[in-house]
């Protein structure tokens, strides 16, 4: 059933599925401060805030429990060390954080390592016990179809509760074209009718959430449309919304959303 979905409405709903990202090297307690106070908006909070390890206790005790802290394993180089990421996922859990979005071993992927892949992402899966798990596949980096359905389908079979496009950190980050790879092959997974999708790097506008909202649409259905389906990684995104739901955005004409 076709129905159309205004700018603002968008707006909102990126609101609602945003996970509001601070990965800079220099981050401080400062700027995790103010991050945790953006997340808090006039409109609404977001889903989650994503930050470093060593800042999850700060953000959760800065953070009502309706809004989620997340933070990075294994990231950004995604090396094939179970190590580090286990450690990242300790550090993660142990302060209270309530999602843990790793870096699958990408390069790892590309040399035909699956296997070493899988055995990885079932250790994490293991370690983040009922933590939500986003598997970040770099799907900028793999390049071809195949490996970006390859690397979401072994996200899948791992347990992963989403599928993330990428680190926000190398050349390419999510394309709607990887996106649409992606989707199809969650939604042809066993596990398509719970998993979830999380577009992440380079999504600063409405506009550029736009395409991510309606292939989910399309390809999930338009009730993924929640944080519980869909997460966008972002962080002059809510810029953006503000001025939509604020009326200070020009608005422009209606998108249609399956």
């Amino acid at each position: 059933m076709l129905r159309s979905l205004s700018t603002p409405q968008a707006a909102q709903r990126a609101l609602n599925c945003l996970d509001l990202t601070s990965l800079n090297a220099g981050d401080t307690s400062a700027d995790i401060a103010a991050l945790c106070q953006r997340a808090q908006t006039p409109f609404g909070p977001v889903a989650a805030v994503c930050v470093w390890p060593r800042f999850v206790a700060q953000a959760r005790a800065a953070l009502p429990s309706r809004i989620k802290v997340a933070a990075v394993a294994n990231f950004p180089a995604g090396a094939l060390d179970i190590a580090l990421a286990l450690t990242d996922i300790r550090d993660i859990l142990s302060a209270g954080g309530d999602e843990v979005d790793v870096v699958l071993p990408y390069h790892a992927l590309m040399r035909g390592q699956s296997i070493p892949c899988a055995d990885f992402l079932a250790q994490v899966r293991a370690a983040c016990g009922p933590a939500t798990l986003k598997v970040i596949i770099e799907s900028g980096e793999l390049a071809t179809p195949e490996l970006i359905a390859l690397a979401t389908r072994l996200a899948l079979d791992a347990g992963a509760d989403f599928v993330k496009t990428s680190t926000g950190k190398t050349k390419v980050s999510a394309t709607p074209a990887a996106a649409d790879v992606m989707l199809h092959t969650i939604a042809a997974h066993p596990r398509g009718a719970t998993a979830g999708f999380k577009a992440s790097g380079g999504i600063r506008t409405v506009q550029d959430a736009l395409p991510y909202l309606e292939l989910v649409a399309a390809t999930l259905g338009a009730d993924a449309l929640t944080p519980q389906r869909l997460r966008f990684g972002a962080s002059g995104l809510l810029n953006d919304i503000e001025l939509v739901l604020s009326g200070a955005a020009p608005i422009v004409d209606s998108e249609t959303i399956y």
